[in-house]
């Protein structure tokens, strides 16, 4: 995998520690968390119950799962959408939505993306607001992010820095969207697809403070047209910033879950030498392992996985718990 830096050089210049401890203490769930079709999922504790939330399934717009415990016991709320109303902005196709609560006034906020009505097939990400976890969230009636000229964006992700108090948005520049062959767009590589982060508006969480900052962007001899699906953790013990996200086509055997590390929230990150997750892992039980979101603590991980090879059509919840040593993650 893409690794820019010696050893050497990566304690000298940042001190980060070594990435090269030997993988141990795999925790992962031997079956699907939900066995159906609950792809892009992100999850949120709240009262003893997490809750999870997915990409739209074709007839709610944000599907909703519970649980008592995140490792089992996941059940669809049937017929339920927690986003049953759209904003006039999106026509629809709703991506990848995560969750966050507002410390200041208990509010919940849903990040979202839509198909943007004056692009017609590039998405924006927009916000929702609710006072209950399920919603029903409504939605801001302006996106938050929305160049279109650079692609869109998707995959936002809120993080509440617990060192700075700052509540932060990552997202995807969705430039593979603007064409250029191959099964995601951008297999010519013309487009650039960066991890971005920008400070929000603790109060309400639907504005921002400040510009953009790109944190990561992809490498294309080793994360093919695009890298997506940015998670922002902070491992206290090792006083290190983690940043999961995934890289290839969602629809190849090449998907897969990385990550890269900083001492700094806005980075330089550096990237793993080995990839998190790849399909054919786990004794062949995970293919095309990806989108996943991470508690902010480093210590959980939701993610989806095909349940055929070669098949996007049915990506199934799969959960797992994180470990850090030096560096290092683990699942």
């Amino acid at each position: 995998m893409y690794f820019p830096y010696s050893l050497f050089v990566l304690f000298f210049y940042y001190s980060l520690p070594s990435l090269s401890f030997p993988f141990s203490n795999r925790t992962i769930s031997d079956r699907p968390a939900i066995a159906s079709n609950f792809p892009d999922p992100a999850f949120l504790e709240v009262d003893n119950t997490f809750y999870a939330f997915s990409t739209t399934n074709g007839k709610q717009n944000v599907p909703v799962a519970t649980s008592p415990s995140f490792t089992t016991d996941w059940t669809i709320l049937r017929n339920h959408d927690a986003l049953p109303k759209l904003p006039s902005w999106t026509t629809g196709n709703i991506w990848a939505p995560s969750i966050t609560r507002l410390p200041s006034n208990g509010l919940f906020v849903l990040y979202f993306s839509g198909i943007a009505r004056a692009s017609g097939s590039s998405h924006c990400v927009g916000a929702a607001t609710s006072s209950t976890i399920t919603g029903p969230f409504l939605p801001h009636p302006t996106p938050l992010i929305c160049d279109l000229k650079a692609g869109g964006a998707i995959d936002a992700s809120p993080f509440h820095d617990s060192i700075s108090g700052t509540l932060y948005l990552t997202w995807k520049v969705d430039g593979s969207s603007l064409g250029g062959g191959g099964p995601c767009g951008n297999a010519d590589s013309s487009h650039s697809t960066p991890l971005q982060i920008a400070p929000l508006d603790s109060r309400t969480g639907t504005s921002f403070l400040g510009p953009a900052t790109t944190l990561l962007d992809r490498d294309p001899d080793t994360d093919g047209p695009l890298i997506e699906a940015p998670s922002l953790a902070y491992y206290a013990p090792e006083k290190l910033y983690i940043l999961f996200f995934s890289s290839h086509c969602f629809n190849t055997a090449f998907y897969d879950t990385k990550y890269a590390v900083s001492r700094q929230i806005l980075g330089p990150y550096v990237k793993a030498k080995e990839p998190l997750l790849v399909s054919g892992g786990f004794g062949g039980r995970l293919q095309s392992p990806g989108g996943a979101e991470v508690s902010p603590d480093a210590g959980r991980i939701m993610f989806h996985a095909d349940r055929e090879a070669g098949d996007a059509s049915v990506r199934e919840m799969w959960v797992g718990e994180l470990r850090v040593r030096e560096g290092v993650v683990t699942i």
